[in-house]
């Protein structure tokens, strides 16, 4: 049976490890709610709907350079997505390269996603 939340999940994040961020964009409600947690470089922050969704990938790639992406694995519980995953990026500033474990977690509504949280934890 298909999982439309994980394919809806699942493709948000193909776009963007293609560098398609409007493909991620696509993929979110009008009225959607992004929180990233931060790191130890990046400050918390929150994104309000398809133009906060921009400007997090505007901040997230302006300041660092990803050098991997992965997810590794997803948790489904009806509309509600948990995604566990790892990436490595450098620091355009200070050419300081971070190796980071992530929980994304999701939920969708209809086929749009309306609610991230992004939590990282640096090793």
């Amino acid at each position: 049976m298909e999982n439309l939340p994980k394919n809806t999940v699942g493709q948000m994040f193909e776009a963007f490890r293609k560098g398609e961020n409007e493909g991620v964009v696509d993929r979110v409600s009008e009225d959607s709610l992004w929180v990233y947690h931060g790191t130890q470089v990046i400050p918390p922050s929150s994104f309000e709907g398809k133009d906060g969704v921009r400007k997090f990938f505007t901040r997230i790639l302006k300041g660092t350079e990803v050098l991997k992406f992965e997810t590794d694995e997803f948790i489904i519980e009806g509309n509600k997505v948990v995604v566990l995953g790892n990436e490595h990026q450098r620091v355009r500033k200070s050419g300081k390269e971070l190796k980071q474990k992530w929980k994304n977690s999701q939920l969708q509504r209809s086929l749009l996603l309306s609610l991230l949280n992004n939590h990282r934890i640096i090793y």
